[in-house]
C-alpha cells in the first residue's frame, strides 16, 4: 500500500570536521595566557538559521550553518541545527550522530531523542525508535513529531488505539499539522475508516493546497468506496498514470477484480513505457481471479 512520503531534495552539502566539531586546547596569548574564548554565536543568527529550515530553503540555512560554526563551534544550538539539517536532507547517521552528541544536555534532550527517533524509525529501526520516541514525549509532551512519528510506528503495528491516541497528542501540540493530518488520515484509510480518512487529507489540503501526499490519498480514500471515475478526473498527464494505478489498487483491495484489471491496464498504457507497479498489481489480480495464493493485500503497491 501506498506510504508516506516527505521527501526532500539533497541541495546542499553540509560538511563539519572533526576539529570544528571538537574543542581543542587552549593555546598560550602573547603574554603567557590562556586565549579568550571564541566569540559566540548571538541568539539572532540562530533564529535565522531555525527560519530557513522552517521554509525548507536547506540552502540557505547550510551556508549560514557553516559560517555560524567557525564562531560558535561549542554552541549545542549549532549541532542540534547541523542534527535537524541531516534530518531533512536524509543524511540520517550525520544526523543521528548531532543529536546523541547533546541528548544529555537537559534543554536540548527532549528534541534531541525527538530527532534520533525519528531517524531511527525513518531506517527500519523501529524496536529502537520505540522507547526513544517515548522518552522524547514523556521529557516534552508538546514534541509533536515524536507524537506523530509514534503513532506511525504503532500503525505498523495495527494498533489503532494508540496510534489514535498519538496522533491526538500530535494534532494538539503541532496546532493541527496537515502532516499529522495526512498520517492519521492514512491510518484511518488503513482501518477502513474511510469517511474519517477522507475528511483528514481534506483538512490537510485546506491547510496546504500543494500537498502531493495528501491529494494523492484522497484520491485512493475516494477509490476505495468504489467511485473511480471520481478518483481519477481531473489527473494531469504526469500523475494520470500513478492515480490509475491507485485506483486500480483499491478496486483490488475492494475484490472488485474487473475494475482493477481495466484500471491497471489504463495505467500501464498511460504511462507509454514499463510500468512494474502497476504490472506487479495486474499479475496480483489475475492470480486472485484464477484462485491463486491469497498473499496479504499490503504486499501489493499503490504509489
Amino acid at each position: 500500500m501506498m506510504r508516506r512520503k516527505n521527501g526532500v531534495a539533497l541541495l546542499f552539502a553540509l560538511t563539519v570536521s572533526a576539529a570544528m566539531m571538537s574543542a581543542g586546547p587552549a593555546q598560550a596569548g602573547w603574554f603567557g595566557g590562556a586565549s579568550p574564548p571564541p566569540p559566540s554565536v548571538d541568539d539572532r543568527t540562530v533564529t535565522v538559521i531555525q527560519q530557513a529550515l522552517d521554509d525548507q530553503r536547506y540552502v540557505d540555512a547550510g551556508t549560514l550553518l557553516d559560517r555560524a560554526l567557525i564562531l560558535g563551534k561549542d554552541d549545542v544550538r549549532l549541532t542540534f541545527l547541523a542534527g535537524e539539517l541531516n534530518l531533512a536532507r536524509g543524511r540520517y547517521e550525520a544526523a543521528l550522530a548531532s543529536f546523541k552528541q547533546i541528548d544529555a544536555q537537559p534543554k536540548f534532550r527532549a528534541r534531541a531523542l525527538e530527532g534520533e527517533g525519528i531517524v531511527m524509525s525513518l531506517t527500519g529501526r523501529t524496536d529502537e525508535a520505540l522507547p526513544v520516541l517515548e522518552a522524547a514525549v514523556s521529557a516534552d509532551p508538546g514534541a509533536w513529531r515524536a507524537w506523530n512519528a509514534l503513532g506511525v510506528i504503532y500503525d505498523r503495528g495495527h494498533e489503532w488505539i494508540k496510534a489514535d491516541t498519538a496522533y491526538e497528542q500530535a494534532m494538539k501540540a503541532s496546532g493541527t499539522s496537515p502532516l499529522v493530518l495526512n498520517n492519521r488520515g492514512f491510518s484511518r484509510l488503513s482501518q477502513h475508516r474511510l469517511d474519517d480518512a477522507a475528511a483528514d487529507f481534506v483538512a490537510a489540503l485546506q491547510k496546504k493546497p500543494d500537498f502531493a501526499s495528501a491529494r494523492n490519498n484522497l484520491r485512493l480514500a475516494i477509490a476505495m468506496k468504489g467511485e473511480y471515475a471520481r478518483a481519477t478526473e481531473g489527473a494531469s498527464a504526469a500523475d494520470r498514470a500513478s492515480i490509475l494505478n491507485n485506483a486500480g489498487f483499491a478496486a483490488m483491495a475492494r475484490g472488485d477484480y474487473p475494475a482493477a484489471e481495466n484500471l491497471l491496464g489504463q495505467a500501464i498504457q498511460a504511462r507509454g513505457e514499463y510500468y512494474s507497479v502497476a504490472t506487479a498489481n495486474l499479475e496480483r489480480v489475475r492470480g486472485l481471479q484464477s484462485g491463486g495464493p491469497n498473499r496479504a493485500m499490503s504486499d501489493a503497491d499503490a504509489h
